[in-house]
């Protein structure tokens, strides 16, 4: 929900580490923090008590703010965004974990119709195939952006109430769970809204785990797309060419299925599609080194969307899904990659030592 932000992060937080201001515990007398606690409190009948002292351990990080304030995907053209996700390494990894994991994504492709190639290009964009998980506390990242960031306060107070419903339902210690600048977590990097309603038990053993459990992880992918409505056998993506380069009115870049195979033709878009003349579409256009480059996205890639909303990841991850896919079919399997050990947890004083509600 999220892609190349941990790159951005760590880039931001070493360029600042010298004169970064130092981070703060979150303040319980603020008014706005001990209105959240009170409402969360009794809107979920969870214990006031817990949730004071879970949120008194959060502490507020002004790296996040600034890491959150530029986001790749708004100051990069296609051309640098597209070479960040699109590395011979990155396919190379990509290839090798869809050999390691070929019965499982297989397996999930013909259950969903989610091919397993994009569920293997979503976790390689997020995560690195589930190596660079973040490396900030969610409960700090969350609370950080709920009571610091105004422009989406509303948002992420939100997603800090279900991270303190995780606890109760999945077992997710509030103190302990690591993400992104933002709070996302695990492999598919899923917002704690997300974790709760399209995480799924891909091994059925009572317990949901994104961050370790490639059954659950590559189960509750699929299962996002499917939700936001993946059309099996469908096609994600074409290449295009405009007859006028310089035509008027043609909105490129939507994220909405205003237009379609046909009326994009007879606006002057050519491209091949198996697709009938009513089928949705929308149009993208593109910054290349050299000079500009046009696609046409129809039903699957905006579902992609969904996952994040940018043309631009749901292009990357559909060319990265693509690339996996050209792999030699008898491709040996490696051994996993190495995961990196969690970064230092920091100290979270005045709390209980686990804060698994349960």
């Amino acid at each position: 929900m999220r892609a190349g932000a941990l790159l951005l992060a760590a880039g931001l937080a070493g360029l600042g580490a010298l004169s970064a201001p130092r981070a703060l515990a979150l303040d319980l007398e603020r008014p706005e923090v001990r209105e959240f606690v009170d409402e969360v409190a009794a809107r979920n009948q969870l214990p006031r008590a817990w949730v004071a002292r879970v949120i008194g351990a959060a502490e507020t990080k002004p790296a996040i703010i600034e890491a959150i304030s530029r986001p790749a995907e708004r100051v990069k053209p296609w051309f640098e965004y597209r070479a960040i996700f699109l590395t011979d390494k990155r396919v190379r990894d990509g290839r090798e974990f869809y050999a390691l994991h070929r019965a499982l994504l297989e397996d999930v492709a013909q259950r969903t119709g989610v091919p397993g190639e994009l569920i293997a290009a979503i976790v390689g964009i997020e995560t690195f195939y589930g190596r660079l998980t973040g490396r900030y506390r969610v409960l700090d990242a969350l609370a950080t952006l709920a009571f610091d960031y105004p422009p989406r306060a509303a948002y992420f107070r939100g997603e800090l109430e279900q991270l303190l419903l995780l606890s109760r339902e999945a077992g997710v210690d509030v103190l302990t769970a690591m993400g992104s600048y933002a709070g996302a977590m695990g492999a598919p990097q899923f917002m704690p809204r997300s974790y709760r309603t399209f995480a799924r038990d891909g091994d059925r053993d009572g317990r949901i785990d994104l961050w370790n459990d490639w059954p659950d992880i590559v189960e509750s992918v699929a299962h996002y797309f499917v939700a936001s409505g993946w059309r099996h056998g469908e096609p994600i993506v074409a290449d295009a060419t405009l007859l006028d380069p310089d035509v008027e009115g043609l909105p490129a870049n939507r994220l909405d299925l205003g237009d379609s195979v046909g009326s994009l033709r007879a606006r002057g878009v050519e491209f091949d599609s198996p697709l009938p003349e009513g089928a949705p579409a929308l149009f993208v256009a593109l910054r290349e080194a050299d000079a500009p480059s046009y696609r046409v996205g129809f039903h699957n890639f905006w579902v992609i969307t969904r996952y994040n909303r940018s043309a631009m990841y749901a292009l990357a991850a559909a060319e990265l899904a693509a690339a996996i896919a050209a792999a030699p079919p008898d491709s040996p399997a490696p051994a996993p990659p190495a995961r990196e050990p969690p970064p230092p947890m920091p100290p979270a004083a005045a709390a209980p030592a686990t804060a698994v509600l349960r």
